[in-house]
């Protein structure tokens, strides 16, 4: 499975927690009111996953070299030099 894939299914993932937290919190607002404070927290709950999902969409996926350099930091090619 290719690093783009993995973060595919991530975001999948996510979405459909969201979709659940969504129809969890209508759910809890209907029950409790509008106005209270469990009907709060659960909306502050579907808030708290569509940031985590933007961040997921704005990691750009590491290259192969990123990768190789990760697993092999001693090699030649990953060395980084000062000016």
């Amino acid at each position: 499975m290719t690093n783009t894939n993995i973060q595919e299914k991530e975001t999948t993932n996510i979405e459909e927690k969201i979709q659940e937290e969504v129809e969890q919190a209508r759910t809890i607002c209907d029950i409790n009111g509008s106005n209270s404070p469990e009907c709060a927290a659960a909306w502050d709950a579907v808030e708290e996953l569509q940031a985590e999902a933007s961040h997921q969409r704005q990691e750009k996926p590491k290259s192969n070299f990123e990768r190789y350099c990760d697993d092999n930091p001693e090699a030649d090619e990953c060395r980084l030099y000062d000016d």
